[in-house]
């Protein structure tokens, strides 16, 4: 297995991506969140980046680590009252931990099987040029 300078970017950035939204979600300092979900976002651009999509890696700063973030950080000071650590509290509810178990295993069954039962072009051996956005695009 070869593993070019361009795939192994991919992965660490991906793997930054994922710490990150995971550290967004585990945090319990609400500020903490806002900061991961930043990262986060530059991160989802730098694997359009690496993906050769430059434009959409330029909006996704401008638009979401730049324009959503401030506001997102300036609603969570404005509205927060006392210390920010005490901000995300810890629910102990069993049941909304199931829940939560619940309704991601519902959303990975749903995307997975909405991807395995898709009728791509490419899956399904038919040429990308014979769609009609090949067509439009020449067939890259």
């Amino acid at each position: 297995m070869n593993m070019s300078f361009g795939d192994l970017a991919f992965f660490i950035i991906a793997a930054i991506t994922i710490l990150a939204a995971l550290g967004m979600v585990l945090s319990r300092n609400i500020v903490h969140s806002a900061l991961a979900l930043i990262l986060s976002f530059i991160a989802v651009a730098g694997l359009f980046f690496s993906l050769g999509a430059g434009f959409l890696g330029l909006v996704q700063i401008l638009v979401y680590a730049g324009a959503i973030s401030v506001l997102i950080i300036f609603a969570v000071m404005l509205v927060m009252r006392g210390d920010a650590g005490q901000s995300n509290l810890f629910n102990s509810s069993l049941g909304t931990h199931l829940w939560g178990v619940f309704l991601a295993s519902l959303l990975t069954v749903s995307l997975s099987a909405a991807i395995y039962f898709s009728e791509f072009a490419s899956v399904k051996g038919k040429p990308v040029e014979d769609d009609i956005a090949g067509k439009i695009c020449g067939g890259v």
